[in-house]
């Protein structure tokens, strides 16, 4: 009987708060009214472990890689029908699964808002951060879009784990630290010149003495960025510093690739005309 399946509750009311569901208030807090009940459930049981076992390993991951169109279609007012799925596939036994959500994370904070953001997807970014680097690729690739949604005070807590990304499971997994080169090119947006000094420096000093070239290019890029911001900024000795550190540790450098590493960032500053040619002089 299709009335009876087609059951729908329209005002959140209806709703319990109370965090210890009874299995009636479980069933009424996953009920919404925008596409047919009982597909919705179909949807939502396919994260159940022993049917996934029994029925097809893959299925936890495709229920994943739909999951921000769900979300779509229902709205961010019916999120708490797919919350407690999310953080099941979220905690997912298998890397294939969480990687796909880590790679959909930011879409899906935009269709949530700030505030649902803040309290239910930044935990689980924060456990994928620390996750595989299969896992953790799939923030990184998209880390600027995603901390670019959070309130700064929120944004600058993440300062501190930047530097992490610079470790890999493997250290010839190179690409890795390329992306990371590129997505902190577009973080100069995002954080003060007084955060870029303190924190971005250090990291893209660190990769501009990278053993692979590519990854020294991007790098380059990233610090004559990183001097124009600085040169921009008002407080215009952070970027004297800068320019005075690069001397110091690349043109003075024993070894023939610092003296190099030198040369390449000082025609990326020309080029993109980072600076006045007295200052660059």
């Amino acid at each position: 009987n299709m009335d009876s399946t087609l059951h729908y509750i329209h005002n959140d009311s209806d709703l319990s708060t109370n965090s210890s569901f009874s299995p009636e208030e479980e069933r009424k807090s996953k009920v919404q009214d925008v596409v047919p009940q009982a597909l919705l459930d179909q949807y939502l049981s396919m994260t159940d472990p022993s049917r996934a076992q029994t029925v097809d390993t893959e299925i936890a991951k495709h229920c994943a890689y739909s999951l921000p169109g769900v979300a779509l279609t229902l709205g961010r007012q019916n999120w708490h029908c797919l919350k407690d799925t999310y953080e099941t596939l979220a905690s997912d036994m298998q890397w294939k699964v969480r990687r796909t959500l880590a790679f959909s994370i930011h879409e899906l904070a935009v269709i949530l808002g700030d505030q649902l953001t803040a309290g239910d997807l930044v935990p689980v970014f924060n456990g994928f951060l620390k996750d595989l680097d299969e896992v953790r690729i799939g923030v990184l690739k998209h880390l600027h879009d995603f901390l670019k949604l959070l309130h700064v005070e929120k944004r600058r807590e993440y300062l501190y784990q930047l530097q992490e990304f610079l470790v890999t499971d493997n250290s010839r997994n190179w690409r890795f630290r390329a992306e990371l080169a590129e997505q902190l090119i577009l973080l100069l947006d995002l954080y003060s010149a007084r955060d870029i000094y303190d924190y971005l420096r250090p990291i893209a000093f660190s990769l501009c003495a990278d053993k692979v070239s590519s990854v020294r290019w991007i790098s380059y890029k990233l610090v004559s960025e990183m001097v124009k911001k600085l040169y921009m900024a008002s407080t215009s000795t952070l970027v004297v510093d800068l320019m005075s550190e690069l001397v110091e540790k690349f043109c003075r450098c024993r070894k023939w690739s610092g003296r190099q590493t030198f040369v390449f960032i000082c025609q990326m500053i020309s080029e993109d005309d980072c600076l006045p040619m007295d200052q660059f002089a």
